[in-house]
């Protein structure tokens, strides 16, 4: 038996490059099927963002991991097989939220987490007796990845290790709460460890939505992580702030940055968010200070097109950006992905663009599926565009690095800095022009 794993991109224009930032991460759920997968079952992958599919390939089960942002390239793709008569099983969060639609494009999906339910899957599409529907938990199993289906694709030295899954965070606009139940499922700290030292690599990201969810655990784990001297980066609020233990641990473990999302300066906007309880952590300045005071750098993150928002958050959030000396920013729109609490308000208030928005041949990645209530959805894609110009400019990159080395003088977070820095400032229009899919026709019928 033969399985082709397909990872299909966010979208494709004709005759562009694939955005360099987007495709050098190695795609962490792919490596854990491979895991799952039994040796006697031969594997072959396919990264959409790298390569083109090969559609003609001798396969018996072609498998997709599936996103709101990848969904309508997915469709295409699976069409692709399934008119050559391959059976096509789909799986991942947009599967586990909209079922009824996937199911359109697929021979079978999976809801939930794959990891109980795929030998059996496995089994069946042996027999050709493949379900409709396999049902996993939403909790954690655990399985060691399988990275050898990375050969020859050329990712990052950059490693994705699972410490975690879901948050106990409620914010409306958050898919992951939305598909964890506002659950955190901890990793033992002991198979986190045995997964580092299996990759060989020495510098991680780690994936969590919130590596802080927990922190008790995230204390037990750095003090673990401490003897095997990595250097690794991960996600997380800026909660870790009132825990100077929890800091000191962090960076002696080897963490260097974290992504926090700030998304707004204004309260009530928070409070809307349902992300009221980041602002009653104290003076936000401050704590941002503590995290940088530790070593730690910050990846801040801002949303836009809040039913509060007017021109002057856009110049203010790129300030306050600036005065922190941010290692990266962005300054996207808020996306209402299905499930969440944020797109069910826009469908019954009758705001959405079209109610799939990510099945829209005309929608592109840059721009707002909604109407916001104080500017146009126009108005609010373009501004978050200039916010990012403004935000990596020549000038106020080096404005930033300045205030970096101040902090941290290590020649390899340097040259991250400016590479990476340099990289984002070229994207920024290139995303703006993204179409799902691959910009060319319809979806199969």
């Amino acid at each position: 038996m033969k399985i082709t794993f397909i990872l299909p991109a966010i979208g494709k224009n004709p005759g562009q490059k694939y955005i360099k930032t987007w495709k050098v991460m190695e795609p962490l759920p792919i490596a854990t099927m491979q895991g799952l997968t039994p040796p006697w079952v031969e594997t072959e992958f396919f990264d959409d963002r790298l390569e083109v599919p090969d559609y003609d390939t001798q396969t018996d089960l072609v498998a997709l991991s599936v996103e709101t942002y990848t969904a309508r390239r997915a469709y295409k793709i699976a069409a692709q097989y399934r008119a050559r008569g391959v059976p096509v099983v789909m799986g991942g969060y947009h599967p586990t939220i909209l079922p009824d639609e996937v199911s359109a494009h697929a021979d079978a999906i999976v809801i939930g987490n794959a990891e109980q339910i795929w030998a059996q899957l496995l089994e069946d599409a042996e027999r050709g007796q493949l379900q409709k529907v396999y049902r996993g938990p939403t909790g954690y199993t655990d399985t060691f990845p399988d990275r050898s289906i990375y050969e020859g694709k050329g990712y990052s030295p950059l490693g994705l290790v699972e410490t975690g899954r879901g948050c106990a965070f409620n914010c409306d606009f958050c898919a992951i709460t939305s598909y964890y139940k506002r659950q955190y499922h901890p990793r033992s700290v002991e198979r986190v460890v045995a997964d580092i030292e299996r990759s060989g690599k020495k510098m991680f990201f780690f994936v969590d939505d919130n590596f802080v969810a927990n922190q008790d655990y995230t204390l037990a784990l750095c003090k673990a992580l401490t003897p095997l001297k990595i250097k690794w980066s991960s996600q997380g609020s800026l909660t870790m702030a009132r825990n100077p233990e929890l800091l000191k641990w962090m960076k002696k473990s080897g963490g260097d940055m974290v992504l926090i999302g700030i998304e707004s300066l204004d309260r009530e906007t928070l409070r809307d968010m349902n992300k009221l309880w980041c602002d009653n952590l104290g003076d936000r300045d401050e704590l941002i200070r503590v995290i940088h005071g530790e070593g730690l750098h910050i990846y801040s993150t801002f949303l836009f097109g809040n039913d509060r928002d007017t021109p002057d958050a856009f110049d203010r959030s790129v300030d306050f950006a600036l005065e922190h000396g941010f290692f990266f920013a962005a300054f996207n729109h808020v996306t209402p992905f299905p499930g969440t609490p944020l797109y069910e308000k826009l469908l019954r208030q009758g705001r959405l663009l079209t109610e799939k928005w990510w099945l829209d041949p005309n929608y592109r990645y840059g721009g707002l599926p909604f109407h916001p209530k104080l500017m146009s959805h126009q108005e609010v894609s373009e501004r978050c565009a200039e916010a990012r110009r403004k935000f990596f400019s020549y000038s106020n990159i080096a404005r930033r690095w300045l205030k970096m080395i101040e902090r941290d003088t290590s020649p390899l977070m340097n040259m991250i800095f400016l590479s990476q820095n340099w990289n984002l400032q070229k994207e920024v229009d290139q995303r703006l022009t993204l179409p799902m899919g691959d910009g060319l026709d319809e979806l199969p019928k």
